[in-house]
This record gives C-alpha cells, structure tokens and sequence, in this order.
C-alpha cells in the first residue's frame, strides 16, 4: 500500500512538495502500470504529482533519500513487478526519470550511473573520473544537458556541406526541444511527427493516415530522423537549462529512459 505521510515526510526531506491524486492531471511523464507521476506547478511552485492509474492503489515505497542533492529514489511495486523512478532537481526544474529495470539499483547513486548509456559509462571509466565528479554536469569525459549527454569526438571528419544550423534534438514524448547550433548526422530513419504521433511515424504510415483522414494534412507535420547518429557543435540551448557551449564536435547521447518500460515507447528524434 502506498503511506501518503511516509511520502509526504521523504519528499520534504529534498525540498518538494507531493500531492497524491486518484487519477492523472493530465498526460503523465512516466507510468508504471497503475501509477502515474509528473511534475506540476500551482500558485506555490512546482510539485510532484503520485496518481493511481484505473482504481489500483501500488505498493510504493523511497529506497534512498539524498537531501544534499535534491534526489530520491522511489519504488514501485505491483503483480510481481518492480520499477524505480529517480526523482530530483536539476538546474532549474524539478523532475521524474524511469530507470531501466534491467539495471540492480538501490541507491540514487546507482540509479544516475543507470541512467547513462554504455557510451557514456565507458568514456568516463577511461577519463579515470573520481566518484564525485561522475555526476557533474561538465567533467573530463562529457558535458550533459538535461537528458542528454554529449561525448567528444575530435577525430570526426564531416562534410560541411551536410552541417545543419538550428537544429530541434527532442525525446518523442512532445517535451521541449534543446536546440543545437551545429548538427551532423548519420543514418537513421526518416519519420513524420506532429503532436498526436511525437514518436513518429514511417513514410507508408504517414502516406495511410493522409489517405484515411483528409483533415491530417493541417496537423503540423515535421519530417525528422529517428534514431540516428547525431553530432553537435557550438551553443546547445534549452528554456529549462543554463545553455552549454561545445567546442568541437561531440555525438549526441539520450538517457535510457527509453529502456524502461514506463517510457519504452519514447524515441530519439532530431
């Protein structure tokens, strides 16, 4: 069972506010089956928002409180399945991350190292990085911004003919795009997104849903890639973050969130 006071007490401890609701505000930012959370704001500020999903009440319970850093660790469990959410502040906002459930974590600490791709993970074992500095924003072996990191690659030869200026890089969860000055990429496929298909959808889906309702057209379609090797240079800019500057090109890495399975069906879309 859920113990609101329990709750209410451990998310103080971090500095925020909770609120337990019977079902979501709105579309929520993770959900693991008859759970839902995301982050809110009222007159007060922002606040987390714990909502049952369809009458279930889940068993959910804070694995680790980190006070110093703003960060708590929660647990889900339900029909025999545990899902962990990492939920904190950073910069400016507050704000909820599914943790692969792959990953054995207990600590808020594992849960952030959980969060980084192998990419990240390997670049900063041979940047020889001390514990406390694995998690800055800015270190030897990459920057990050938000959900998404940023690994040095000087050795990239590109075609300059191919650089793209002001490019969107977005999750395809209809969030707000970071914005890249200098964008290079490879690969990939060729999707059209709008905001009732932000995870895209393929050129044969795209032509059948035209085909189907005529209206569709005034949508607001944007061809993107999904998934495709991308690499940035110069200013990265986001509303909620401090822009950051890279000097040199870098390839573009998202979490994994999108390996658990409260947001599996997230993509990466630029």
């Amino acid at each position: 069972m859920m113990d609101t006071t329990d709750l209410l007490n451990k998310f103080a401890r971090i500095g925020a506010r909770v609120k337990v609701a019977d079902r979501p505000s709105r579309r929520f930012v993770a959900a693991a089956g008859a759970l839902s959370l995301d982050v809110q704001a009222d007159r007060h500020g922002e606040f987390f928002e714990v909502a049952s999903r369809g009458g279930e009440v889940p068993d959910v319970a804070v694995l680790d409180v980190q006070p110093s850093d703003r960060h708590l660790l929660l647990l889900v469990r339900e029909r025999g399945e545990k899902h962990k959410f990492l939920c904190g502040h950073d910069e400016r906002h507050w704000f909820v991350a599914a943790v692969p459930e792959s990953a054995p974590v207990g600590t808020v600490r594992q849960a952030k190292e959980a969060l980084k791709p192998a990419e990240v993970q390997v670049a900063q074992g041979r940047s020889g990085l001390r514990a406390e500095a694995r998690n800055r924003r800015k270190n030897a072996a990459y920057r990050r911004q938000g959900e998404w990191f940023f690994l040095p690659v000087p050795e990239l030869r590109v075609d300059q003919g191919l650089v793209l200026h002001h490019e969107a890089l977005r999750r395809g969860n209809g969030g707000k795009p970071h914005w890249l000055e200098f964008c290079y990429r490879t690969g990939g496929e060729t999707v059209y997104v709008c905001s009732r298909h932000p995870n895209g959808v393929s050129q044969p889906e795209y032509r059948e849903i035209l085909n189907r309702s005529p209206k569709a057209k005034g949508w607001g379609w944007q061809a993107m890639r999904r998934d495709a090797g991308v690499y940035a240079r110069g200013a990265v800019r986001h509303p909620d973050h401090k822009t950051i500057v890279l000097h040199g090109w870098h390839r573009v890495l998202m979490n994994t969130e999108n390996q658990s399975r409260a947001l599996r069906n997230v993509a990466f879309l630029d």
